[in-house]
């Protein structure tokens, strides 16, 4: 028997009809999907705390990492 839940502040909800004894060891495996928030956390975590770049940089990425003429 298997179930489908949410997760929601860091506690697994599951369906009504999810008739589980209080103490029950359960096997949590994420869906495909959702995984990336880790990777988008931690990407917005490492841009805050860069400083100093060109205002136009991401406009501009071609000439400053490649050296092409400005567009």
């Amino acid at each position: 028997m298997s179930y489908k839940g949410t997760v929601k502040n860091g506690v697994v909800i599951l369906p009504r009809n999810a008739k589980l004894r209080n103490g029950t060891e359960v096997k949590v495996t994420p869906i495909a999907g959702r995984q990336d928030d880790d990777f988008t956390d931690m990407l917005v975590s490492v841009s805050k705390k860069v400083r100093g770049l060109p205002r136009d940089l991401a406009a501009q990425h071609d000439h400053y990492l490649y050296g092409t003429p400005k567009r």
